[in-house]
């Protein structure tokens, strides 16, 4: 995708810590919320390029996550600037897209890794951000986050549609196949606290949210 000559990507090591207490701290965690944001564009619009031949559904719903996802950016950014910054005054790390070029050979890798896996988690850290950033009287940046919560579960849950219709397509059993994606892709990612309700909602199901609770258990988290 076409890039901006800034943020400057790093490794996440690489990435200061910083707190919600501090002005500049909070505008360091905007900037990383809207990069994300901003790699979610591209990562919708790559699906719609991508992956051809599939039903019209397929793009319409990735078309209508990149426009939900342009929308969520444009909200940070204008809230960066309120704190008198703007997207690429911090640095980045470059996962997202990194999991898309794992991806790019395989619809199905695509549909259970990105939505189900990266995006997921922003379903399970979100609310505790938001209860964070409401201590601290931040009511703007919370009613973001709100928004951009509410309307992720539809992003995931288009993930979650596809996933199974490939799967389908394929004959896969969409447990084990699920299972064996993250342990071949994403092994480190998978790791509470999770979002049950919200997961639930974006289309997982027992059988997932079961093991889930066996990573939580197993995290202790």
């Amino acid at each position: 995708p076409g890039r901006p000559p800034r943020p400057r990507l790093v490794h996440p090591r690489d990435l200061p810590r910083r707190g919600l207490g501090t002005d500049a701290g909070r505008a360091a965690f905007i900037h990383a919320i809207a990069h994300i944001e901003f790699n979610a564009i591209d990562l919708a619009w790559d699906a719609v390029y991508r992956f051809r031949g599939l039903p019209p559904a397929f793009y319409a719903d990735w078309v209508s996550c990149a426009n939900d996802e342009a929308r969520h950016f444009t909200l940070l950014r204008a809230r960066l600037l309120d704190l008198g910054h703007d997207y690429g005054d911090f640095d980045a790390h470059n996962g997202l897209w990194e999991m898309a070029e794992k991806t790019a050979h395989d619809g199905l890798a695509r549909m259970a890794l990105v939505p189900r896996v990266l995006e997921a988690r922003g379903l399970d850290v979100t609310p505790g951000m938001i209860d964070r950033l409401r201590g601290l009287g931040d009511a703007e940046t919370v009613r973001i986050l709100e928004t951009i919560l509410r309307e992720e579960v539809a992003h995931v849950a288009a993930g979650s549609r596809w996933f199974r219709w490939y799967c389908e397509r394929e004959g896969k059993a969409p447990g084990p196949t699920f299972r064996a994606l993250l342990a071949d892709y994403a092994r480190a990612v998978l790791h509470g606290p999770f979002n049950f309700d919200a997961r639930a909602a974006a289309g997982f199901d027992e059988d997932e949210l079961a093991m889930l609770r066996e990573a939580a258990a197993l995290t202790g988290r």
